[in-house]
């Protein structure tokens, strides 16, 4: 026989699951919110601010102190670095530009996309002391993957970039 404080302990006990779950639904919905705001400011970043060298607004996506790992394993800390090494592609492939992210995945703060890099090695290419490798004019598509780690602030700072440097240059002629 079940008495009436029994079914009163059943109910409180359900009660605080329910409000455990429920609290847990909240947090993932919060999460995934930010997941998505995030992922959607690194469209903006990609196709928008890199595609057309909007470097100004470089801080809509990147702390000022932003540290980022490159493909080679070198690093750069903050913007004004991280500028000095993208702009020069833009020197030889001035029609670099990311178009498309046809994979983008989040979890909590960090993010990670795969896109493509385009474009096609047009221009002088500047290696130092005055010294330039003449344009091939080809074309070069390249799969990418950026992972971010965002702050509360909106902006990552953090930012680890992806790509295969033998097939970048296989595709523009400078290698076999």
């Amino acid at each position: 026989m079940v008495s009436c404080s029994d079914n009163k302990q059943i109910e409180e006990k359900y009660q605080t699951e329910i409000q455990t779950l429920t609290s847990q639904l909240e947090k993932l919905a919060k999460e995934n919110e930010e997941v998505a705001k995030n992922l959607k400011t690194f469209d903006t970043l990609d196709f928008v601010v890199y595609s057309t060298q909007e470097w100004k607004r470089l801080h809509e996506s990147h702390a000022d102190d932003i540290l980022v790992h490159y493909p080679d394993g070198h690093t750069t800390v903050g913007i004004e670095d991280h500028i000095k090494e993208l702009a020069p592609m833009f020197v030889f492939a001035p029609d670099t530009r990311i178009e498309q992210h046809p994979i983008k995945l989040g979890s909590g703060t960090m993010t990670a996309v795969v896109g493509e890099l385009l474009g096609t090695f047009t221009e002088p290419m500047p290696i130092g002391n005055g010294k330039f490798i003449p344009p091939t004019g080809k074309a070069f598509k390249l799969p990418m993957c950026t992972v971010g780690l965002w702050n509360d602030k909106g902006v990552m700072y953090e930012e680890y970039l992806f790509w295969d440097n033998q097939a970048f240059l296989k595709q523009i002629g400078l290698a076999e």
